[in-house]
């Protein structure tokens, strides 16, 4: 007989009957508030197909749908060896990539946390200092002997940018909770490639691209059915492929090698989706965050649903059960009225809690935040986590089902990557729950349902080298890379 060690706890049956009446007359208000119906949600991706066309138009939207200047499908046969950075939300990733040209690729990658104060440093190029000191600390690892040539590399940039070219990208604007002048409006490549310089670094910058569509491409280098990249992380976003000819903005601006029938991936950025309010069913924490934003007014979808936000939401809503004296009374809430102190990580583990005392939830809240819970206030905590959870999840596909709806599509794969989708508890069931409410499939397992939501494969990385192959091969045989003179 083999033994593999104890099992996992089975779930929690979550047993309300002895939390106070006044307290779960509390917690129903916050239920409400909340709530997604399959109504709303039908409402809210239908307003966002109208806004992803209009992100297309000449007049432009509050989407920005960025052409990437992907301008082909990948085939599967690219290969070489690429280096590729991801600068997403918390983490810069360094991955050197060696594609296979049969669909397979293998990867060894570092990873280097960026420090809290960097994303709001006032020297712009202490970020692109960090970043290339990153690069030579691995590269002189993995190369002790130097190279013969420089090594080409993908920077995953995972914020909006415009880009007239594939090897360039003008910062639109900053999210994440980055804010640091004299970026927005400049090119990042340049500010990029002259740290590098400094350092002496055998490093020849390919291509820029977004986390999202490098998903979408490093997905589509393996599985032909996929319809889209989306990220569920530290903020949310989508890409797909879109044709030229029905990209107004791009009207005139082409040279002829990138014809109307052709194919173009699209980073939506449509983390920014209904700043004007119209459909997203936004509470008084939703507003109390916009408010208290570098950014009031910008990234409505993203403040409501990414992953950089949850755990604010779990903050403010305890705070607000404390201050009507319903819950940790005579508690130090000295390190719970700092803000954002909770990531993402506090609701997912408090959900992730399997006892029925809540202990794992106990410990967390003792050892991490300084304050002592009853089971009754640490029963409401689950459930408000398992509410803000929910509404991500259900918010997050509106964004996938605009897109499918936006080209006709009614069935597909849909890469998705991104530390909410990898391991939030039931997220995944949650968006497949929201899909079916939209399209209206009969009940069934998730796997069955015609848009299949399936985990990327390093997007990022991978996606990085397959882009900058596609576009070393353009460039090699005297073929545009973005618009006209560029």
């Amino acid at each position: 007989m083999v033994h593999l060690g104890p099992k996992k706890p089975p779930a929690r049956k979550g047993s309300m009957v002895d939390v106070p009446q006044e307290l779960l007359a509390e917690l129903n208000t916050l239920e409400q508030q909340f709530a997604v119906s399959g109504e709303q949600l039908i409402k809210i991706s239908e307003h966002f197909a109208e806004e992803l066309g209009k992100g297309l138009s000449k007049e432009g939207g509050n989407i920005p749908m960025i052409p990437s200047w992907v301008v082909e499908y990948p085939t599967g046969k690219e290969s070489g060896d690429f280096l590729a950075i991801d600068l997403g939300g918390t983490n810069l990733r360094v991955v050197l990539i060696k594609l296979g040209g049969d669909r397979t690729f293998d990867s060894t990658q570092s990873k280097y946390k960026l420090p809290e104060e960097m994303r709001t440093t006032q020297k712009p190029e202490e970020l692109f200092a960090f970043i290339a000191e990153s690069l030579k600390n691995f590269v002189d690892e993995q190369f002790p002997k130097g190279v013969d040539k420089p090594l080409p590399l993908g920077f995953t940039f995972s914020f909006p940018a415009s880009q007239k070219k594939i090897n360039s990208g003008v910062l639109q604007r900053w999210t994440k909770g980055f804010d640091i002048p004299n970026v927005e409006g400049h090119d990042v490549v340049p500010m990029l490639k002259a740290e590098i310089e400094k350092r002496n670094i055998p490093i020849d910058v390919v291509a820029l691209i977004n986390d999202t569509t490098g998903t979408l491409v490093a997905s589509l280098y393996t599985d032909g059915d996929t319809k889209m990249g989306v990220i569920f992380g530290t903020g949310v976003n989508g890409a797909y492929y879109d044709v030229v000819k029905d990209i107004p903005k791009l009207e005139g601006k082409l040279a002829s090698d990138i014809p109307g029938e052709s194919v173009m991936a699209i980073n939506c950025e449509y983390g920014s989706f209904d700043n004007e309010h119209v459909v997203l069913p936004r509470n008084k924490y939703d507003i109390q965050i916009d408010e208290e934003s570098p950014r009031p007014g910008q990234q409505a979808f993203e403040k409501m649903s990414s992953g950089y936000y949850l755990g604010e939401l779990l903050r403010l809503a305890i705070l607000d059960l404390h201050s009507k004296g319903l819950i940790l009374k005579d508690q130090d809430m000295t390190k719970l009225n700092k803000p954002f102190i909770m990531d993402t990580s506090y609701p997912s583990r408090i959900e992730d809690d399997p006892f029925e005392n809540l202990e794992d939830t106990d410990e967390i809240l003792q050892s991490e935040i300084g304050i002592k819970t009853t089971v009754q206030e640490r029963k409401v905590i689950r459930r408000i986590c398992e509410l803000i959870g929910t509404r991500s999840a259900r918010l997050g596909v509106c964004g996938i089902a605009g897109v499918f709806k936006k080209r006709g599509y009614k069935s597909g794969s849909v890469a998705c990557d991104g530390s909410v989708f990898n391991r939030y508890p039931d997220f995944k069931e949650q968006a497949a729950q929201a899909l079916r409410d939209i399209f209206g499939w009969e009940k069934g397992e998730a796997s069955s349902y015609p848009i299949v939501l399936t985990a990327a494969e390093d997007g990022s990385g991978a996606g990085a080298a397959v882009i900058a192959a596609l576009a070393q091969k353009r460039l090699a045989a005297g073929l545009s890379v973005g618009v006209v003179d560029a």
